[in-house]
């Protein structure tokens, strides 16, 4: 991964849809240059998104699924909606299957649906629905063939993260996530965040504080317990806080500028939405939407149909923004991170994944203090 990891997804995925003889592709563009509506000319709609919580455009993890969708419909012409829920990040089961219902009658060939929350609705709709297609990202397999699920190793970015911060001189740490530790998407991203940032105080011959919580994040939405916690940490010396969990990072970027402190971004590049997003630890969902609709739509689907990817720094599905514009670190360099990534990539560097039994542990050169 060099300079922007979708830079070179974007190639695979061009020559791939050659490949596969699919329809015409067009010059890449960023999802959000793309409409978030359209109208289909016959009433169907082909690409559906089913939202997880929180809002479409969350500058995470809806928002970043939501890309993939519309850039390849766009490059291939394709109709595409997205639905949301009823009740918001209230909603139930039944909420959620009846968004995947009404895409599949409105002419969903495929449906992608983010968020482990999405499991029990889209096994119902992919059993009543047989003939549509469904990706299930951060997500596992549920023995139907009508279903591929895509899973990330959040864990490699959250490394990457938190080795950086200590690498470019932060030794006073936090982590907000989301979903109450309930996620494991969230737990594997701040397993690997106080991985890194140990690994890196070892190397440096420091020690960091980490202060480690997932209150008032069970909803993965901004609130005033969450603003007032990231405050207090700041004004008590913490420099970096890792927000963890959709828009509640709106939370903590708002005590961030308050107190003239630094944020490391979740899924996507978050560098646009705040000056203080000092780095991000991404996954590159937009690019594995578009893969999975280019193995649907390339007459490929036999082999991703009822298995699931779990994908990383070795697919370049994982890792740090490397753009001029997102690198806003003073002394931990581009190079340094490419050779630390490619020894992720080689297998020289193995990450522990195992959050439920490991992080409890004794780290060598991190304290880490949980809020409960």
């Amino acid at each position: 991964m060099k300079k922007v990891l979708s830079v070179v997804l974007a190639l695979v995925m061009v020559c791939s849809l050659c490949a596969c003889g699919s329809a015409k592709t067009t010059a890449a563009k960023s999802g959000n240059d793309i409409p978030d509506s359209m109208t289909a000319s016959d009433g169907k709609y082909q690409i559906a998104l089913v939202t997880d919580v929180g809002q479409l455009k969350d500058g995470s993890f809806n928002e970043g699924t939501w890309n993939g969708v519309k850039l390849y419909a766009s490059q291939n012409g394709k109709s595409y909606k997205y639905y949301q829920p009823a009740n918001g990040s209230e909603a139930t089961d039944d909420d959620r299957y009846n968004a995947m219902a009404a895409a599949a009658d409105a002419g969903a060939e495929i449906i992608v649906a983010p968020g482990f929350l999405q499991a029990t609705a889209l096994e119902k709709a992919a059993t009543n629905y047989p003939d549509v297609k469904f990706v299930f990202i951060d997500g596992w397999s549920l023995g139907l063939d009508n279903v591929a699920a895509v899973a990330y190793k959040e864990h490699e970015c959250g490394y990457f993260a938190g080795y950086a911060v200590v690498k470019d001189g932060y030794t006073k740490l936090g982590f907000c996530g989301g979903g109450g530790g309930t996620n494991p998407a969230c737990c594997r991203y701040g397993y690997g965040f106080v991985q890194g940032a140990n690994d890196a105080a070892k190397e440096l011959g420091v020690n960091v504080d980490i202060n480690y919580t997932w209150l008032y994040g069970s909803s993965y939405s901004p609130s005033t317990e969450l603003q007032t916690l990231a405050n207090g940490w700041y004004e008590t010396g913490t420099e970096v806080i890792f927000a963890c969990g959709g828009t509640l990072c709106q939370s903590v970027f708002a005590a961030a500028s308050a107190n003239d402190a630094k944020v490391v971004g979740v899924d996507v590049d978050q560098a646009n939405d705040s000056p203080v997003v000092i780095t991000s630890a991404m996954k590159e969902l937009a690019n594995s939407v578009q893969q999975m609709c280019a193995k649907f739509y390339g007459n490929e689907w036999s082999s991703i149909g009822n298995t699931c990817q779990t994908l990383g720094a070795k697919e370049g599905d994982t890792g740090l923004p490397t753009a001029e514009s997102s690198w806003r670190f003073n002394k931990f360099t581009v190079d340094e991170y490419n050779k630390l990534f490619n020894d992720v990539v080689s297998g020289k560097l193995v990450i522990d994944d195992n959050y439920e039994a490991n992080f409890s542990q004794s780290y060598s050169n991190a304290t880490v203090n949980v809020v409960e």
